[in-house]
């Protein structure tokens, strides 16, 4: 509305300009889902340059202190249910699920994961390999966390909204990887969902700034022996 001079009335000014914030946020919200993958590649790339030293250090030490091959490969559903080979460096025994089948980590007392392989998940230096994974296009650096076909179909089938979570591609790290461990239970599963469905609604390069810094943060802790 208008005041009798003619001019704007405070209030409409007011809402335009809220209006306007909105649409440039959503503008620049599309624009970097659109440079995401871009940003993804080139993040991948710097990144397996610099840890190229840790990984090699990493693959040594789990080669020497276990039978089995140092990499692990694993299906895993991504972006609208395509699945694809997720790598990770092996942190359990050669031939754990061979007997039970697929199943839940089984907290910090896992007897299935290796000594070094204990050490390398609670820094999580064993998910270094998931960067071919994003180079490849498959994994974005910052996601929700690829699951097995195996619990993706059964989680579908339990919990509503499931799916809903693979409208993006998964991710090394996301808001639910550095809020919650690993997943013991349904309830895990379904607080998990909840912080995975906020962060697609939210997803914007300020949002994944935040998740990276927090990241790093987690890793020194983990690397310096504090709870996480």
């Amino acid at each position: 509305m208008c005041a009798e001079n003619g001019m704007p009335e405070p209030a409409s000014i007011a809402l335009l300009g809220v209006g306007t914030f909105g649409l440039a946020g959503r503008f620049l919200r599309r624009k970097y889902q659109q440079a995401k993958p871009w940003v993804d590649r080139i993040g991948a790339a710097v990144l397996l340059v610099l840890f190229a030293p840790l990984i090699g250090v990493c693959a040594l030490a789990t080669k020497l202190t276990s039978r089995g091959p140092v990499f692990y490969k694993q299906k895993r559903v991504g972006q609208h249910g395509r699945l694809f080979t997720m790598l990770k460096l092996r942190t359990m025994i050669r031939g754990a699920e061979d007997q039970c089948g697929p199943a839940w980590a089984k907290g910090e007392h896992d007897p299935r994961v290796t000594p070094v392989g204990r050490v390398l998940r609670k820094v999580h230096f064993d998910e270094l390999p998931q960067l071919v994974n994003v180079l490849r296009g498959e994994m974005s650096l910052i996601g929700p966390r690829p699951e097995r076909p195996f619990f993706v179909d059964r989680f579908k089938e339990v919990i509503g909204d499931y799916e809903k979570r693979l409208a993006v591609k998964p991710g090394i790290t996301g808001l639910a990887q550095i809020r919650s461990g690993y997943d013991c239970t349904i309830h895990d599963v379904r607080r998990k969902l909840r912080l995975d469905l906020l962060y697609i609604r939210r997803m914007c390069w300020w949002v994944d700034i935040v998740i990276a810094t927090r990241t790093i943060g987690k890793l020194v802790r983990g690397s310096i022996g504090r709870e996480q």
